[in-house]
């Protein structure tokens, strides 16, 4: 087949030219649909859209079927919508990955790095807060203006109220956790509302004088969620004090257990001792008054006043013998009288 046959208007080259002309008119038919319809979307509930016309805001669409031109002549950007609410946790208050190396593994850091994520309280105690932002999107187009600048002002905004917090309280009072003090849980829930409030109208306030000024962020804060810890050293330092104030407690709980029951055996003894020493003394006064009943008896009979005489005549004499030795002094005059006894009397035998 000559050249000249493959070129007539029946020609197999003709045909091929004129099905490839027609595969790539279909084809960019369906680009130019596809082009004309990359705008045409659904929004879904909760979201948003800034329609932008040459890169000028034009309109916002509500959730439902968006209609618009194609890019470059509009431009669609997805915003949240107004109750749904997003969290941002602020990281520029974080420890960097070389000061966390560093805790972990020690060894010499600069100062940049040692102090990282830290902030200095009012009475020169160190702290970390880690912070998350609840905020929701109020103006989209003042949030699609600013754009990419939001997160970063947040974090700005978040950064200054807490180390404005901070610097006008003590540590004990951002920690609120000294379960030594007594009396302290009652106003913990306090004062840890108290800090948590205080970093979100810092944020508020300053998120409407940039408003006011011009410069919308177009967000409303919702809340802000704080917690507060120390140094990694200073934890273990602050768990070996407690640890220390735990095993003094029980040392001091201990004795006073042993204290406790050392004092009930003494009272015990002292208890045994009493009764025993007044269990003897009424034994001895029993038998003194047995001893003396006959004497006694004798004293209290009026009718015969000389029989106590004689009784005790008859048994001194008895009694005596049994002394070693026996003095006699005279009322009236100052000699002595020696009467030897039995026992002398035996001791002076050869």
């Amino acid at each position: 087949m000559t050249e000249r046959q493959k070129l007539e208007p029946g020609g197999p080259w003709t045909q091929s030219i004129r099905l490839a002309f027609i595969a790539i008119f279909v084809l960019t038919l369906f680009a130019a649909g596809a082009w004309l319809l990359s705008n045409v979307r659904q929004i879904p509930a909760g979201s948003r859209a800034v329609v932008l016309r040459f890169g000028a805001q034009q309109r916002v669409a509500e959730p439902g079927l968006l209609l618009a031109w194609p890019s470059p002549v509009n431009d669609v950007v997805m915003v949240p919508g107004p109750d749904r609410v997003i969290e941002h946790r602020v990281t520029a208050l974080l420890r960097s990955s070389a000061a966390q190396s560093l805790d972990i593994n020690g060894g010499p850091g600069n100062d940049a790095v040692s102090g990282s994520g830290f902030l200095l309280t009012g009475d020169a105690g160190v702290v970390q807060l880690d912070i998350s932002v609840f905020y929701r999107v109020r103006t989209p187009t003042a949030y699609v203006l600013q754009g990419k600048h939001v997160l970063p002002l947040l974090d700005r905004l978040a950064e200054r109220a807490a180390v404005a917090v901070c610097a006008s309280r003590d540590l004990d009072t951002i920690l609120v956790a000294r379960p030594e003090m007594p009396g302290n849980d009652m106003n913990v829930a306090q004062q840890r509302e108290q800090l948590r409030s205080d970093v979100q109208r810092n944020i508020e306030q300053n998120l409407l004088r940039l408003q006011q000024a011009g410069s919308d962020a177009g967000i409303t804060l919702e809340r802000v969620t704080v917690q507060s810890a120390l140094p990694v050293a200073t934890v273990t330092a602050f768990n070996a004090v407690l640890t220390a104030s735990q095993q003094a407690s029980k040392a001091v709980a201990t004795a006073q257990s042993d204290a406790s029951l050392t004092r009930q055996k003494a009272v015990q003894q002292a208890d045994q001792l009493l009764q025993t020493a007044q269990a003897k003394a009424q034994e001895s006064v029993a038998k003194a008054q047995s001893d003396t009943a006959t004497i006694a008896r004798l004293a209290s009979n009026h009718d015969d006043p000389d029989l106590l005489g004689r009784i005790y005549r008859q048994r001194i004499a008895e009694i005596l013998s049994r002394a070693g030795s026996v003095i006699t002094v005279s009322p009236q005059d100052d000699a002595h009288l020696i009467l030897q006894g039995v026992a002398q009397k035996e001791a002076a035998k050869p």
